[in-house]
């Protein structure tokens, strides 16, 4: 598995059978220094989406389009993204399994929330904000945990999902910040590997990633701190 960080919580993820989107934030995003769009988006067949803000759903429309990606998320994001002119989504909603050709997602919590504003200052609501576990047929389990808080319940989703690779957001503010993040990794998951994200974006958030590494010394999972347009392999 190759795994691309494209910046806020954005990841191109590529199998031997898929290359999956998940959150495509890249144009207007601060963190995608460096990311061309044409070699980030490439291939795409599919888009996953945790919840609804701009910042996570991003280029899902013009993606889809180009490439003819299908768009899986919350029932009422993507019942919404139709509207806008994405020809293929699939529904989907906490708690839910989707079977696609060599691996599946489920939807599990998280804590945030998922809205769209629109030019007359209303925020409209676009269903509930969620973390997703991709198992494959031949490669780790990643579980990409979206916008959240720690919570107890996070202790479920490892005892039914045993996730070996971690995507975690540690930019405070609007997500738990780093040493929070760090207690979640350590308390509640047995990662392999785990990978920071949602920070060195938008000045208001956190910039770097040392909070969080430094709450992970003396664990056991290994902390790919991860550059923009730069891939790994797991």
């Amino acid at each position: 598995m190759k795994i691309t960080w494209l910046g806020q919580s954005g990841f191109r993820i590529e199998t031997a059978k898929n290359i999956i989107l998940i959150d495509p934030f890249l144009n207007g995003n601060p963190g995608a220094k460096g990311v061309d769009f044409k070699d980030a988006t490439k291939g795409a067949n599919h888009i996953i989406l945790t919840h609804g803000h701009g910042d996570h759903v991003g280029d899902t429309v013009d993606i889809s389009k180009d490439t003819g990606a299908l768009v899986t998320g919350n029932a009422d994001l993507v019942t919404w993204l139709g509207s806008k002119g994405v020809a293929r989504v699939d529904q989907t909603n906490t708690g839910g399994t989707v079977s696609y050709d060599g691996f599946t997602v489920t939807y599990v919590n998280a804590l945030h929330s998922s809205a769209q504003m629109t030019e007359d200052g209303v925020s409209h609501s676009l269903g509930n904000a969620n973390g997703v576990v991709l198992h494959f047929d031949d490669e780790p389990t990643l579980y990409h945990m979206g916008d959240t808080d720690i919570f107890s319940d996070m202790a479920l989703i490892n005892e039914l999902h045993q996730p070996d690779i971690g995507i975690v957001p540690i930019g405070d503010r609007f997500t738990m910040g780093g040493a929070v993040a760090a207690l979640a990794s350590r308390r509640y998951f047995k990662f392999g590997k785990v990978i920071p994200c949602h920070y060195a974006s938008f000045p208001i958030i956190d910039q770097t990633a040392d909070k969080f590494v430094a709450g992970m010394e003396g664990g056991t999972s290994e902390v790919i701190v991860a550059e923009p347009n730069k891939h790994f392999t797991v």
